[in-house]
């Protein structure tokens, strides 16, 4: 029997397991380190479907990585809205760059939190990591206030 409701795996070049009402750690890296404009284009991106398709516990955007967690608010596959923001927010770079190549890798990590002492460490693990004194003074980072 499994731990979580309706859960199941799929397989791309990374296992992918799916579960209802669980919250999920999510990072993908970048090509080339991101200026801060493109970062901002990124976030607006990821939050565009905030609150509809996955609500954020934490957002953060540095120029090397994206880490977020979140959780899934309908029955929508959460790497194809990943990918097709990621998609869409590279061929805005692009275009601004004149790159010819996209600015993302087209697979992210993802993985089912297990428990509570997982997401408090992931999460702090992600508050502290960008390089500033205090994290809201990094504007790619995104906390939503309980």
């Amino acid at each position: 029997m499994s731990r979580w409701k309706n859960f199941h795996i799929w397989r791309g070049r990374l296992p992918h397991w799916r579960a209802e009402d669980v919250a999920y750690y999510v990072t993908f890296r970048h090509k080339r380190p991101l200026d801060e404009g493109e970062m901002r284009e990124l976030f607006k991106g990821l939050m565009r479907p905030e609150g509809r398709t996955w609500t954020f516990k934490i957002l953060c955007i540095l120029p090397e990585v994206t880490e977020l967690i979140l959780e899934m608010t309908d029955q929508s596959e959460l790497s194809d809205i990943l990918e097709k923001t990621k998609t869409k927010v590279s061929k805005r770079i692009q275009k601004k760059t004149g790159e010819r190549y996209p600015v993302f890798y087209t697979e992210s990590f993802d993985r089912i939190i297990r428990d509570e002492a997982e997401f408090e460490e992931t999460f702090s693990r992600i508050l502290d990591s960008p390089p500033v004194d205090d994290p809201e003074d990094w504007e790619t980072l995104w906390v939503p206030h309980a």
